[in-house]
């Protein structure tokens, strides 16, 4: 059968659609694209908050800032077993969730180097986009996120 979607698939094809998620993915999407949405300071209303997450997590801390697009940029060293990036995408949900606001987007990806725009770098880090926030009427405060963009390296034997 011609597109599988894991090993023993015998359909091919999904039960049904997300169209009823839709209006809440628009929602944080249009928020993302306000002007300034993006929150001031990750570093002093972020970090320690994920410093404290990765103390029992399989992943240290190794570098944290702020880039001029405003993105908070954090790299992750993993120290679990290598090749496990099912147990890296636990590891790094559990410490997202100390940052998540009511509304979040993650996206994993495999950095490309510029050279070879069709093959991840071998052994490479994971890379997730994540952007997380306040919307419409979710809380006391005005609307407000962040983005961050979390890099964790050593998941892969080189």
């Amino acid at each position: 059968m011609e597109g599988r979607r894991w090993e023993d698939d015998e359909r091919g094809r999904g039960a049904g659609d997300a169209s009823a998620f839709v209006p809440g993915a628009s929602e944080l999407v249009a928020a993302m694209g306000a002007p300034a949405w993006v929150a001031e300071e990750p570093e002093a209303h972020l970090l320690p908050h994920l410093r404290r997450a990765c103390e029992p997590l399989p992943l240290e801390l190794m570098e944290a800032h702020t880039t001029a697009d405003a993105a908070f940029e954090i790299d992750v060293r993993w120290t679990g077993e290598p090749n496990r990036p099912g147990e890296v995408r636990e590891a790094v949900f559990a410490l997202l969730g100390s940052i998540a606001e009511s509304a979040t987007y993650v996206r994993q990806r495999r950095p490309v180097p510029a050279s070879d725009v069709d093959r991840p770098e071998p052994g490479g880090p994971l890379l997730f986009e994540i952007a997380t926030g306040m919307i419409g009427g979710d809380a006391a405060f005005a609307p407000h996120g962040h983005t961050v963009r979390l890099r964790v390296d050593g998941v892969f034997e080189r």
